[in-house]
C-alpha cells in the first residue's frame, strides 16, 4: 500500500509516493538474484549500495518492470490476433535519467541483471547514449568540447535513428562505442543490439526534448520510443558532492593510468583536486543539471529521490 505522505494530503499529485518500507513490502518474499560480489560488480564508483539497498528497493522496481514488460506482450498476442497478421514483436524499452555522479550507470546495471534473472529468463541489452557523443574532434570544432554532456553534444540523429531501428523490430542494429579512460568514441567500435526481449537505455538526457537550431521543437523525442522510464534523482548538493568525491577517487585510479584523457589530473594534491572538481561541475555539470536534465524529471514514470547517503528515500511513481 502507499505510503500517504503530506504531500499527497495537501495536494493532487500525478504521482503516488512510497516510503522505503511500503515499497519494499511490494517485493517481500522474492529472492535477490545476485551475491555481495555480484553487486560490487555492477555499482558505479562512489555510489554506495548493499544487498539490503536492493532488495529494499531495485528488486520492487524490477518486479514492477517485469508486470509492464508482461501487459505489453499479453497487448501485442492481442493486437496481431485482431489483425491476423504475425509481426514480431519490438524490445520493450526502459530509459533510466539522471545527472552526473546520481548513480543512474547502477541503476541501469541492477535493473538489467535483476529482469534478466524474471520468469523466462528474458535477453536484456543495455545501451547507454554516450555513445552517441559526438566525437572530440567534432566536439572541438564546434566549440563544444567543453559543454560535453549538453544535448547540442549528442549525434541525436543517430540516436533516434538508433531507437527508431529497434522499435521497428530491425535485426542487429548497431550503437557507437564510447571510452571513458580515453573520453572519446571508440574508432570502428560498435555495440549490436539484436532485438532483445528488453532494452535498457541509460543517459543524461535522454528524456530531454531538444530544441532545432531554429528555436522550433522536433517533431520525433526521444521518449517517443519509451515504453517506461526512471528519473534519479537528489538534491543538487549531495549530487556535487558525490561528484567531488568520485573525482578524488579516480584520481588516485583510473587516471593514474598514463594514457587517460584525465591524466594530468593525477598528480593534483587533494585540496587542488577538490577545487578542479568543483571548478568542473560549476562551469558544466552543474549548468546542465539545472538546465537540461533536472527540467526533465516530471516526464519519467518513475523517480528514485536519494537521501543525502545514496539510498532512495522515496519512490514516486506516476498513476495510471
Amino acid at each position: 500500500m502507499c505510503a500517504v505522505t503530506s504531500e499527497t494530503r495537501s495536494s493532487v499529485s500525478p504521482y503516488a509516493v512510497f516510503d522505503r518500507d511500503s515499497w519494499r513490502a511490494l517485493a517481500a518474499g522474492s529472492r535477490l538474484p545476485l551475491d555481495e560480489a555480484e553487486l560490487r560488480a555492477l555499482a558505479t564508483l562512489g555510489d554506495r549500495i548493499d544487498l539490503d539497498e536492493v532488495a529494499t528497493v531495485y528488486l520492487p522496481l524490477a518486479e514492477l518492470l517485469d508486470l509492464h514488460v508482461a501487459a505489453s506482450r499479453r497487448l501485442w498476442a492481442a493486437q496481431a490476433e485482431f489483425l491476423g497478421n504475425t509481426t514480431a514483436k519490438v524490445p520493450f524499452v526502459i530509459a533510466v535519467a539522471g545527472s552526473v555522479a546520481v548513480g543512474k550507470s547502477t541503476t541501469a546495471r541492477l535493473l538489467q541483471t535483476l529482469l534478466a534473472a524474471a520468469p523466462g529468463s528474458p535477453r536484456v541489452d543495455l545501451v547507454t547514449t554516450d555513445g552517441f557523443l559526438m566525437p572530440n574532434a567534432a566536439l572541438d570544432a564546434r566549440g563544444l568540447l567543453g559543454r560535453k554532456g549538453f544535448p547540442e553534444s549528442y549525434d541525436r540523429r543517430a540516436l533516434i535513428r538508433f531507437l527508431a531501428d529497434v522499435k521497428s523490430g530491425r535485426d542487429t542494429v548497431t550503437a557507437p562505442v564510447y571510452d571513458h579512460q580515453s573520453y572519446d568514441i571508440v574508432p570502428d567500435e560498435f555495440q549490436e543490439v539484436d532485438r532483445p526481449d528488453i532494452l535498457v537505455v541509460e543517459g543524461l538526457n535522454v528524456l530531454q526534448a531538444g530544441r532545432r537550431t531554429d528555436g522550433t521543437a522536433p517533431e520525433v523525442f526521444l521518449s517517443d520510443f519509451f515504453d517506461f522510464s526512471v528519473y534519479v534523482d537528489a538534491a543538487e548538493a549531495d549530487i556535487q558532492r558525490w561528484y567531488v568525491e568520485r573525482f578524488l577517487a579516480l584520481r588516485r585510479t583510473a587516471f593514474q593510468d598514463s594514457t587517460a584523457y584525465f591524466h594530468r589530473f593525477a598528480g593534483l594534491t587533494d585540496e587542488q583536486a577538490r577545487e578542479t572538481a568543483l571548478d568542473i561541475w560549476a562551469a558544466v555539470n552543474g549548468p546542465n543539471l539545472r538546465s537540461n536534465i533536472a527540467p526533465t524529471r516530471s516526464r519519467a514514470r518513475l523517480v528514485l529521490q536519494k537521501a543525502t547517503d545514496h539510498s532512495v528515500r522515496r519512490v514516486l511513481l506516476r498513476k495510471l
